[in-house]
C-alpha cells in the first residue's frame, strides 16, 4: 500500500477542539460554504455562455468524480489530524514544501473573505433598497457603477462584516452550525419559490429548455474548462474550508455519505440558480443568451431590469436578494471560520482573539477592495482593480496550486490507504476504486489544466 511508510500514531489537535454535533451540522455547514455567490450568479452565466444543458451535464460528471475525490481527501485529512490546513500538512513533515502547502491552503480563505464581504455588502444594499420600494431606480444602468464608486459602499461592507463577526464569536455549534441549520433550509425554500416564479414568466420556457436539455453542438473544450473551474469554485475545494470542517467532524460521522449529501445540495442549488436566472432573463431579452454573459453585472444590473419589468418586481427583488444575502453570509462564515481555526491551531490563541485578528484582516483588505472602485480607482494591479486582483490571485493562481499540494500530500506522503482507512472508520467506502483512480491519475491533470487555463485567460490567450 502507498502509505505503509507512515504507520506511526497520528497526532491530534488540541484538547477540547470544537466539533459539530453530528452529520447534519457538518453537511449544512459545508453546503452553506458551497452555496454562495458563485452558485447564484457565476453558474448561470457560465451555463449560458457554454451551451446551457451541455455545460450542466459536464459539470455534473466532473462534480461526481473529480470534485468528489477532492472533497473526501480534504475532509478525511482534517478529521484524521484534527487540525486546520497548516497543522494537517505539518502532521506529515516539517519541510518547506509541507509548510508551503499548509499555509497556501490556509491563506486562500483569509484573502477571499474580505472582497467577498464587499460583494455581500452590495447585496445587503440592494435588499435594503428593494424593501424601500426603489425597484425602478435599481433598474437604471448607472445605479450600480455609481453606488460602488461612492464611499457609502464601505458602510454596507462594514454592516455585512459585523453580521459575520457575530456568528464567528458565537463559535462552531452555537454560531456556524446553528446559523447554517436555519439559513440553508430557508435558502432552499426561497430558491424554489423564485425559480417557480421565474419559469412561469411569458417566454421563459425556452430558457428552461436551453438550460436543462444538452445540445452537443454547443460542446467545446472550453465547456470542460469552464465547468471544471466552476466545480472547483462552488464546492469550496482548496480553500482550507473542507479541511477545517473535517477537523470538527466526529469519528462516527460517515464521510462518504456526508460528501454525497453535499454533492446533492450543491447540485440542487446550482440548478435552482440556473432556473431562477436563465428563464427570467430569456423572457426579458426575447431569448438572447448573450444577455446572460454579463458576469457580476448580471446580478446587479440585468436582474433588477428583469424585476422592474414584472408586475411583482419589488416582491421578487426582495426574495431574490434575501436569498443571495443568505448564500453570501453562509459562504463568508465558512471562509472566515477557516482563518479563525488556523490562528487557534497555529498560535494557540483563544477563539475570541483569533476572531479579532480575522476581523482586522477583513476590515483592512475589504475596505481597500471597496474603495478600489471609488477614491482608490487609480490603484491597479496587473491592470485590475483591487477586488478583481484578489479574485484572480486566489481563484486562478492559489487555489489550483493548493489543490495540487493536497493531491501530492495524499498520494505521495500520507498515502491513499490512510485516507481510505479514515473513511472506513464509520462505513464501507463504496466509491473507493473511483476515488483512487481520480486521485492518482485524473485530479493532478485536471488541476494543471485549470491553472494553465486561468493564466492563459488573463493573458488573453483564451477566453473563459
Amino acid at each position: 500500500m502507498e502509505g505503509d511508510h507512515c504507520t506511526g500514531g497520528m497526532p491530534h489537535g488540541g484538547k477540547g477542539r470544537s466539533s459539530f454535533s453530528g452529520r447534519l451540522g457538518y453537511v449544512l455547514a459545508v453546503a452553506g460554504s458551497a452555496v454562495g455567490l458563485g452558485n447564484i450568479w457565476r453558474f448561470p452565466y457560465l451555463a449560458a455562455k457554454y451551451g446551457g444543458g451541455i455545460f450542466l451535464l459536464v459539470y455534473l460528471i466532473l462534480m461526481l468524480t473529480f470534485g468528489y475525490a477532492l472533497i473526501v481527501s480534504e475532509t478525511a485529512l482534517g478529521r484524521m489530524t484534527r487540525r486546520s490546513p497548516v497543522g494537517a500538512f505539518g502532521t506529515f513533515g516539517n519541510g518547506g514544501l509541507f509548510r508551503f502547502g499548509g499555509w497556501i491552503n490556509a491563506a486562500i480563505p483569509m484573502l477571499i473573505v474580505p472582497y467577498y464581504s464587499v460583494i455581500g455588502g452590495w447585496v445587503t444594499k440592494y435588499l435594503f433598497e428593494y424593501l424601500r420600494g426603489s425597484t425602478a431606480a435599481l433598474a437604471e444602468e448607472a445605479y450600480f457603477p455609481e453606488f460602488i464608486a461612492d464611499t457609502s459602499s464601505v458602510l454596507w461592507f462594514l454592516l455585512f462584516s459585523l453580521a459575520l463577526a457575530a456568528v464567528l464569536f458565537a463559535g462552531v455549534k452555537q454560531g456556524v452550525e446553528r446559523v447554517s441549520k436555519v439559513m440553508m433550509p430557508l435558502l432552499v425554500l426561497l430558491a424554489v419559490f423564485v425559480a417557480l416564479y421565474s419559469m412561469t414568466r411569458p417566454g421563459a420556457w425556452e430558457g428552461v429548455k436551453y438550460f436543462l436539455v444538452p445540445n452537443f453542438q454547443h460542446f467545446s473544450w472550453m465547456t470542460v474548462v469552464a465547468a471544471m473551474g466552476q466545480m472547483f469554485y462552488s464546492l469550496s475545494i482548496a480553500m482550507g474550508i473542507l479541511n477545517t470542517y473535517g477537523s470538527y467532524m466526529k469519528k462516527e460521522v460517515d464521510i462518504e455519505s456526508s460528501t454525497k449529501q453535499v454533492e446533492v445540495f450543491d447540485t440542487a442549488i446550482a440548478m435552482l440558480a440556473g432556473l431562477m436566472v436563465i428563464p427570467a432573463v430569456f423572457a426579458f431579452s426575447g431569448g438572447d443568451p448573450n444577455t446572460l454573459q454579463a458576469g457580476p453585472s448580471l446580478m446587479f444590473i440585468t436582474i433588477p431590469k428583469v424585476f422592474a419589468s414584472m408586475g411583482f418586481g419589488t416582491a421578487a427583488g426582495i426574495m431574490f436578494f434575501l436569498l443571495v444575502l443568505l448564500a453570501a453570509l453562509t459562504s463568508a462564515i465558512s471562509l472566515a471560520e477557516s482563518g479563525v481555526s488556523t490562528f487557534e491551531d497555529q498560535f494557540g490563541w483563544s477563539r475570541s482573539r483569533s476572531t479579532v485578528l480575522m476581523g482586522a484582516i477583513i476590515l483592512i483588505f475589504g475596505a481597500a477592495s471597496a474603495l478600489g472602485f471609488g477614491v482608490w480607482d487609480f490603484v491597479t494591479l496587473l491592470g485590475m482593480s483591487i477586488l478583481d486582483f484578489f479574485d484572480f490571485l486566489t481563484n486562478s493562481l492559489m487555489m489550483p496550486v493548493a489543490a495540487l499540494a493536497t493531491c501530492l500530500l495524499v498520494t505521495r506522503v500520507a498515502g491513499l490507504d490512510r485516507i481510505i482507512k479514515e473513511v472506513e472508520q464509520s462505513s464501507e467506502f463504496k466509491r473507493k476504486r473511483m476515488y483512487c483512480f481520480f486521485m492518482k491519475y485524473m485530479a493532478p491533470v485536471c488541476i494543471v489544466i485549470i491553472l494553465f487555463s486561468s493564466i492563459a485567460s488573463v493573458l488573453g490567450w483564451i477566453s473563459i
